[in-house]
């Protein structure tokens, strides 16, 4: 696999490097998960190293990428962002990408007839560059992609072929498919068309040895013999008609001519219907998933693409198993229907749905037909029809979980992807106007979700309204409280479709049914990005049995889709359905639920660091989540970041006092993992919103806390003034309530404040008055704070013999109690005494130390800064194999914590020590 850029060729690296640029190059110029990226490249066998060699071969194609960026220059072709990385490169340049959009435009110009168009635009397709694709790329992704490609491009040449027949062209069909049918011989539809063209050209002695070869390989090769499509082709042209057999159903619904996408779905099913091998069609394919997720679309389309390999005829029925307000049909109407569509007179219908079943099976024996059931209610409706003998398949639709049929192949469809929901807009809407902008674009597909029927509807309604740009339809459903309402035309609407599932649970007797009902309609009460059962059970307000049986209810009616870990995910568009009903109840479902992830954020604070002092908060009355110890409360906060600050910054917004005050406790709850996390952007914006609840309400007690909160993140950010400012109000409030413990915390957080910001005098006068406050009142941990500020501030001075006893103090005082935050602080800067002492050895052994105890609490940038000094003590011993190990550890962590002065401080010390080895310098990560 090799590559290009604007400079010219380039080499991709090792394979698993090549994996990554393929990923990338397929999501251009979207953003790929790491998680998408390991499992492309290992699958399930990922090692635990498999993201730090992710860093390792995104650096390598940095270089290849941009192979004159200078030392400090950021990347600008390979970027990182939202937990990923991303390729910035227009997608028309990716030959794969390329090759799939014009197939598909080919397709959709020859359903409408556009035989020329499409003849252009695939023989556009099958003009790029050549070879096995992804050639050498390993994993799961090179895999599945060399497949896929594989198939396209075969594909491809029957679609040409086909089409040059159809466009009177039998001469240039024989040429193209003589040439591809040896690499394969086994591939019967190739042979097909290659004979039908053999055969218009008058070469009817010619087609019949295509046709006789072919049957030898297959029963050399296969042990079968030709398929049915292939005898039929055989037998026509002996017979030299076109006869069709009389009597044939051909019920199918034309299919949408705005269908796109679903490329894997298509294949997938269109393969168990059509299998390679002289066997039977698989008998049962259900296609399931949302409402208006395109099931009924999908269905059609295949049915349409698989109609020649079945000549006895097709089958359908809307079985009106969600349509809301009209009954849906019994088994026995279906089969009644289906019996008079094969010729039985009605009078003989019988009665008896067994008796029914039965003639049903015998009037389909020995055909190749194809029965589609659309919008089935549930298994029990469809079963009678489902035992029918081989040579009969069964398509059917249904918002409901069908696996349990027997020999069902289930396939659940999920949101369109970006580039699919524009090739839709842009056949409903017109290529150009949706091309106009294509921001406006990516805004509109993304208030879509990827959900056809609201692509359907945004179509439709672009088209109903020619003055309408797509901006102007972005901005109607900018407002989440409209978008549903924005999302109808005619008699399409995404609220009622949903409305419907919903409805029938409701209504139903099975208590499942009304236990799902009842948990979506609390799921819009807090707009949490994923849902677990824990969260589930404080909503319902009951067991956690009866919540996991409302989840997997939702999940079975497509309402819900299953995640990683135990978590649940809600489609945009049923997420806003949901906040529209206004459940009764609903505040205390909200107040239960908010309990429980404070009172569950609490306790994980407090497990991994019972040293640290809890902000003010009211007391709650709920059961935490079960934590056993620092390491499983890091975990479960880090997981659950996403939805408690969702739901904290929900609940702030809530003009309820009950419920916005929560919130409150929420945001402080998270104070100390933000902090120590160095998750500051979240810090500093949940404690923002804290503060306007806290002046809203007037309480100086939370106000005091917010400004403390709010300055912590911006003096990690290095926003020193702002920080400052909120220091002094602390400060300030503090003194007001004659809260001691506060007023001496805020010296001493002013203090730090002021030795990062090189304010070394006024950070020891800080410190001083810290110790003073923090002596009178008894407070062990205001006492211990006050001595390592004062030495970090000695140090930082050139003092170093004041530091050491200041940090001694302060030391000794940590052990005491056990406080390993503060024992790991304090040993950091006292490395950097024995670094600027010259006694490197010492620096060693305190920073083994510190970064035990910095990892063991979750200090992240401590951790980082103490590697960068760990490095650089190596280096001045000469353990320079050390110092590499450790400064591109170092360097790794950088690339992923936005911590800006030491991110800096190790890519200098990198460079510094790759320059005494003789190493390439490297440029910024």
């Amino acid at each position: 696999m090799g590559g290009s850029t604007a400079a010219g060729p380039f080499d991709p690296g090792p394979p698993r490097q090549q994996a990554v640029l393929a990923i990338l190059a397929t999501r251009a110029p979207h953003v790929v998960p790491m998680s998408r990226l390991i499992d492309g490249i290992w699958g399930s066998s990922a090692p635990r190293s498999a993201e730090q060699s992710v860093y390792t071969y995104v650096a390598g194609l940095r270089r290849a990428l941009e192979p004159v960026r200078g030392p400090r220059e950021q990347p600008t072709v390979l970027v990182g962002g939202s937990g990923g990385y991303q390729l910035r490169i227009d997608p028309r340049r990716i030959d794969s990408r390329l090759l799939t959009s014009l197939t598909a435009e080919a397709r959709l110009f020859e359903e409408q007839g556009n035989h020329p168009s499409a003849l252009r635009l695939i023989e556009q397709a099958l003009a790029l560059p050549r070879g096995v694709p992804l050639s050498g790329v390993p994993g799961p992704f090179g895999q599945n992609e060399r497949s896929r490609l594989e198939e396209l491009l075969t594909a491809a040449l029957e679609q040409r072929a086909g089409l040059l027949l159809k466009l009177n062209r039998p001469e240039e069909a024989v040429t193209c498919l003589q040439d591809a049918l040896p690499h394969h011989p086994l591939r019967e539809r190739l042979r097909e068309l290659l004979m039908t063209a053999l055969n218009r050209c008058g070469r009817q002695a010619d087609a019949l040895e295509v046709f006789a070869e072919g049957s030898r390989i297959l029963v050399e090769e296969l042990g079968v013999g030709p398929g049915e499509g292939l005898r039929r082709c055989h037998e026509l042209i002996l017979r030299n008609t076109d006869t069709e057999l009389p009597d044939v159903p051909r019920q199918l619904p034309r299919q949408l001519i705005s269908f796109t996408g679903r490329t894997k779905e298509l294949v997938y099913v269109k393969e168990l219907l059509t299998p390679e091998k002289d066997g039977p069609p698989h008998p049962l394919v259900a296609i399931t998933g949302p409402p208006g997720i395109g099931k009924s679309a999908l269905a059609l389309q295949v049915a349409h693409d698989v109609i020649e390999a079945f000549p006895g005829g097709q089958l359908f029925v809307n079985l009106r198993g969600k349509t809301v307000g009209v009954q849906a049909l019994s088994p026995h109407d279906v089969i009644a229907r289906f019996l008079r569509g094969l010729g039985v007179p009605a009078p003989n219908v019988p009665n008896d749905l067994d008796e029914a079943a039965a003639l049903w099976r015998s009037q389909i024996a020995g055909r190749r037909m194809l029965v589609v059931l659309d919008d089935a209610a549930d298994m029990h409706q469809i079963n009678p029809l489902l035992s029918t003998p081989l040579g009969v398949s069964v398509i059917v639709t249904s918002r409901e979980t069908l696996i349990a049929g027997d020999d069902c192949v289930q396939v659940r469809l999920k949101s369109m992807t970006e580039a699919e929901s524009t090739a839709m807009l842009a056949t409903l809407a017109g290529a150009r106007r949706v091309a106009t902008n294509p921001a406006d674009t990516r805004h509109l597909v993304a208030f879509c979700g990827g959900l056809p029927l609201a692509l359907r509807i945004s179509g439709a309604r672009l088209a109903n309204h020619l003055d309408w740009s797509v901006a102007d339809l972005v901005n109607r459903l900018s407002d989440e409280g409209e978008r549903l309402t924005e999302l109808q035309i005619g008699d399409l609407a995404v609220h009622a479709s949903l409305a419907s599932s919903w409805t029938a649970m409701r209504d139903s007797r099975r208590a499942a049914d009304t236990a799902g009902a009842r948990l979506l309609e609390l799921l819009g009460v807090l707009h949490v990005p994923d849902v677990t059962p824990d969260f589930a059970t404080a909503l319902l307000g009951g067991t956690t049995a009866e919540a996991n049986r409302a989840l997997d209810r939702l999940v079975d009616a497509h309402l819900l889709e299953r995640g990683h870990f135990g978590r649940f995910h809600l489609h945009d568009l049923t997420r806003l359905f949901a906040t529209s009903l206004n459940p009764a109840g609903a505040r205390e479902a909200a107040i239960r639920a908010l309990t429980y992830y404070v009172v569950s954020a609490r306790r994980a604070s407090v497990l991994i660091d019972p040293h640290r002092t809890q902000p003010p908060g009211q007391s709650l009355d709920a059961t935490p989540i079960p934590l056993s110890d620092g390491k499983q409360a890091r975990e479960w906060l880090y997981s659950e970041e996403a939805n408690l600050m969702a739901a904290a910054t929900h609940a702030m917004s809530c003009p309820d006092e009950t419920i916005a005050r929560l919130g409150v406790d929420l945001a402080f709850a998270l104070m100390w993992f933000q902090g120590s996390g160095w998750h500051l952007a979240n810090l500093v914006s949940c404690n923002r919103q804290a503060l306007e609840v806290a002046e809203r309400y007037g309480d100086p007690v939370l106000t005091l806390n917010a400004h403390a909160h709010v300055a912590m993140g911006l003096d990690r950010m290095d926003l020193f003034d702002e920080a400052a400012a909120h220091r002094q109000v602390e400060l300030g409030l503090a003194r007001e309530l004659n809260d001691r413990f506060a007023e001496q915390r805020a010296y001493g957080n002013l203090a730090h404040l002021y030795v990062e910001a090189g304010r070394l005098l006024d950070a020891q006068l800080c410190a001083d008055a810290q110790l003073e406050i923090a002596t009178e009142i008894g407070s062990a941990v205001g006492i211990r704070y006050a001595h390592m500020i004062r030495g970090y501030a000695c140090q930082r001075l050139g003092d170093h013999e004041a530091a050491r006893e200041a940090l001694s103090t302060a030391l000794s005082s940590a052990l005491e109690v056990g406080d390993k935050a503060h024992q790991g602080a304090v040993l950091l800067i006292l490395s950097e005494v024995c670094l600027a002492d010259g006694h490197p050895q010492e620096a060693v052994d305190h920073l083994h130390a510190a970064i035990a105890l910095q990892h063991a609490t979750g200090q992240a940038a401590a951790e980082l800064r103490s590697l960068a000094l760990l490095a650089r003590a190596h280096r001045l011993l000469g353990q320079f194999d050390d110092a590499l190990e450790i400064i591109d550890k170092a360097a790794t962590m950088a690339r992923v914590l936005p911590q800006g002065r030491w991110t800096r401080f190790t890519l200098e010390e990198r460079n510094l020590l790759y320059g005494e080895l003789g190493l390439p310098v490297a440029g910024p990560t």
